[in-house]
């Protein structure tokens, strides 16, 4: 008896590649379809470049990469609504898709015209439409907007009735391009759950998004792709790390990184280490670098791209903040930071002048800007009385990281009595940043973990 053949792949992509001609001016498009054969009148960009990928039935698979890598002209072409200019992509079974928010949609229609349309072109009967029409209804929750035409609604409302129709149907291949960065905290957790449903009825989930936790919480793998060319195909964790390191690498180092990657790809050489060798803060000594962390359990690292563009250095008034960083207790620089874990805030401060009542303080901030809390040594017991001028301070900041997914920056200043006043002596705002790496499962909202130590217990009936 023969062994039986296995279902083919959901998805199959082999050798696509992608090329649009760009005019730089109307005519010269004219120009060229005239005298195709004597000039070219355009330039080539290639969106993709002989990408493949494998998707088998029942995966969930991110797709990252930054602005402009190809995402969204590969989804296209998976869905078949693109043309590739060379290789192949077939897809097994019902594909359900969110490329862009209500693509497909009718803005004349009403949304339960949309809805009623949108069922229809994936192959459902009457019958089957009027069954899923109040659980779309009861998902997008848009109230009585229902019957009015999709022009009038906002991004948001379009957005759930778009969700809801295109989840209902229960698809053998799902497809979301970003459709959860828009809408309320509340509904993107409702669309986490019913991704999280569809995912354990054996669907297969093709998902892009720029958020770290989400693809890290929903995939089972996934693919790093850049300037149309697949980098990374592997554990979610790693493949996020990898796409951090592209955004805050220095464009100077990007190509050298992104060769390294290709290179690795193609199994001409190792993986670009997670962790960078790097000094210990204090005694100058070299750390022993590390390999890439393990998927299964969290680790902190050093990216040497990650420096903020928004750094600002006040002008010293007889004082000198040197270099910010962040460390694990040990000294190892990190700044790629996990939550629950304790790190310190370190720097030195070297004063050219005698100061009084001296005082430093660090502070962090969020990306936009809020500030979220910090510390200062002008508390208690710990202001340095008097320094002479030629001290050099070791300043460090210890804290518990209950920071929640983002990126950070760090301010640091230094000030002194200076006669009835406190002066600033020197100031370095957004000096220093640093990310969250998320760790699933990741069911806490806002910016901080409280930890709550949290108790359910069953209460007495109550008396009449």
């Amino acid at each position: 008896m023969s062994d039986p053949v296995p279902p083919p792949p959901v998805i199959d992509v082999h050798g696509v590649s992608k090329l649009y001609q760009i005019y730089d001016r109307p005519q010269d498009r004219l120009k060229q379809s005239l005298l195709r054969h004597r000039r070219t009148y355009y330039r080539e960009f290639w969106a993709l470049r002989d990408v493949s990928l494998t998707i088998g039935r029942g995966e969930t698979v991110g797709l990252v990469g930054r602005n402009g890598s190809g995402k969204s002209t590969l989804l296209q072409i998976i869905c078949g609504t693109l043309r590739p200019t060379s290789g192949r992509a077939a897809v097994h079974g019902r594909v359900s898709a969110l490329l862009e928010l209500g693509s497909g949609f009718n803005a004349d229609f009403t949304g339960r015209e949309n809805v009623t349309l949108n069922c229809a072109i994936l192959g459902l009967s009457k019958a089957e439409t009027a069954r899923l029409f109040e659980e779309v209804v009861a998902f997008a929750d848009i109230g009585g907007h229902l019957d009015q035409p999709i022009k009038t609604y906002s991004t948001g409302m379009v957005m759930r009735l778009a969700f809801a129709a295109a989840v209902a149907v229960n698809p053998d291949l799902l497809i979301v391009d970003e459709a959860l960065a828009v809408g309320d905290e509340a509904f993107q957790r409702r669309c986490i759950a019913r991704i999280e449903d569809i995912k354990k009825a054996g669907a297969t989930i093709l998902f892009v998004s720029h958020s770290a936790a989400q693809v890290i919480q929903i995939c089972d793998r996934a693919v790093l792709i850049d300037h149309g060319d697949v980098l990374y195909d592997g554990p979610p964790r790693r493949a996020m790390n990898f796409y951090h390191r592209l955004l805050y690498t220095p464009p100077d180092k990007v190509a050298r990184f992104r060769d390294a990657l290709l290179e690795a790809k193609r199994g001409g050489g190792p993986l670009p280490d997670e962790r960078v060798a790097d000094e210990r803060v204090g005694d100058g000594a070299a750390a022993a670098a590390s390999g890439p962390a393990d998927d299964g359990g969290g680790e902190d690292y050093f990216n040497p791209g990650m420096v903020p563009s928004s750094a600002t250095l006040y002008e010293s008034r007889g004082a000198t903040i040197g270099e910010v960083t962040i460390t694990t207790p040990d000294g190892r620089r990190v700044n790629m930071l996990l939550p629950g874990r304790r790190y310190v805030i370190r720097y030195r401060v070297t004063l050219a002048v005698a100061a009084w009542a001296l005082a430093v303080g660090t502070s962090i901030k969020t990306l936009g800007g809020v500030e979220l809390g910090g510390g200062t040594t002008s508390r208690g017991q710990r202001m340095v009385p008097f320094a002479e001028a030629g001290t050099v301070l070791e300043v460090a900041h210890a804290f518990d990281c209950l920071l929640l997914e983002g990126t950070y920056f760090v301010n640091a200043g230094v000030s002194a009595q200076v006669g009835p006043e406190r002066l600033w002596l020197h100031r370095k705002v957004d000096t220093a940043m640093f990310t969250i790496v998320p760790t699933p499962p990741a069911f806490s909202a806002g910016l901080v973990d409280f930890r709550f130590d949290s108790t359910v217990t069953e209460a007495a009936p109550a008396a009449d």
